[in-house]
């Protein structure tokens, strides 16, 4: 088997927890936050730049890689670590979020998802074996089923549709991998838990999805604006039933308070597109929260980002508030670069700490 999860130390505070995961392309330390890549890209980022700060993997999005450049192509370029040369593991959802957030443009049916591409007008249909099909070609180390995810707020009958459906396409899909030969190189399929903020469908789903029995576990369905203790009470529901020995990925989330907090109660792997889009929008993020480069006060600003000089990224080490200020009022690309570096490197650094403060208990 490529794939391996095991828990190094549990804490004694809380359910917090010190992992590794085991793929073909490396090995995770957990808790991790993993940077997005959309496109097969973390915007801004190159492989080299996020092996710097230290990324162990990296999220693709499984709906936009299908429409382009698609997955017959990135298949025939030998998978998406040699497209886009990554050479450590991958995660792709199904795409699931992405097509259900075109509320206008798609049709849902208990067989999959018919919708309309975003670019072309493109029809397409989504089953839980075309997902599958799509993130074999891909060669993801992880793979995600397509799964229902619904706005918030939603009347408790939609939601409950969603989890129904959620769990016939993820016993769907739990089957068509055990029966296919298996090779070294597939990647390894998780379970998504859905059930909003409604504690009795969030037990509901958890439990469908266990008795499945995935080697991993995603929570998805949080962060879509519920309030952060809504999502903290979903997630702690959704802990205490999921089995100890899957790793569990809180999906889409989120700010540094919000993954300290869902690391204490279980989840060990969390992936956002945040720091990089209040990178693009001129902002950097630290313990005291998210600060605007943009502001007047930073033009004769001689330090760096971090005032106490503790981040270690390429952007604190060479570069003052002051620099980086001009890049952005000059619209130079490297600006947005630079803030993407530290943001990611102070997530990646955050998820170091909180590692290291669980195996010091």
């Amino acid at each position: 088997m490529t794939f391996k999860f095991e828990i190094i130390k549990k804490s004694k505070k809380s359910k917090a927890r010190a992992g590794k995961i085991h793929t073909l392309h490396g090995v995770i330390d957990t808790p991790m936050f993993m940077p997005v890549g959309t496109m097969a890209t973390v915007k801004t980022m190159s492989p080299r730049e996020l092996n710097e700060i230290c990324a162990q993997i990296i999220l693709g999005n499984t709906y936009h890689l299908y429409l382009r450049p698609g997955d017959q192509l990135i298949k025939e370029a030998g998978g998406l670590h040699k497209f886009m040369s990554w050479d450590k593991p991958i995660l792709t959802d199904s795409g699931g979020f992405q097509v259900f957030s075109l509320a206008h443009m798609r049709k849902i049916t208990d067989e999959g998802v018919i919708f309309t591409s975003h670019l072309d007008g493109s029809k397409h249909f989504f089953t839980p074996q075309k997902v599958l099909e799509i993130q074999t070609a891909f060669g993801s180390d992880i793979m995600m089923p397509i799964d229902e995810c619904v706005a918030y707020p939603a009347e408790k009958k939609e939601v409950e549709k969603s989890v129904e459906r959620t769990r016939k396409w993820a016993r769907e899909s739990k089957q068509i991998v055990d029966s296919r030969a298996r090779s070294a190189g597939d990647g390894t399929l998780f379970g998504i838990v859905q059930g909003g903020t409604y504690i009795d469908l969030r037990k509901r789903s958890a439990e469908q999805i266990a008795e499945i029995n995935f080697p991993g576990y995603a929570i998805g369905g949080l962060s879509v604006g519920e309030p952060q203790a809504a999502m903290f009470e979903m997630l702690d529901v959704v802990t205490d039933i999921l089995p100890d020995e899957g790793p569990r990925h809180l999906m889409g989330v989120g700010f540094p308070s919000d993954i300290m907090g869902a690391v204490n109660l279980g989840a060990d792997i969390f992936d956002c597109v945040i720091p990089t889009r209040l990178a693009r929008h001129g902002t950097y993020l630290g313990y005291n929260g998210k600060t605007s480069i943009r502001n007047k006060v930073f033009e004769k600003d001689f330090t760096p980002m971090d005032p106490d000089c503790d981040c270690d990224c390429y952007a604190c080490q060479n570069f003052t508030k002051a620099y980086i200020r001009h890049l952005f009022w000059a619209r130079e690309i490297l600006g947005l670069q630079l803030l993407t570096i530290h943001n990611l490197r102070f997530y990646i650094k955050m998820m170091e700490k909180i590692r290291e403060d669980i195996l010091a208990e």
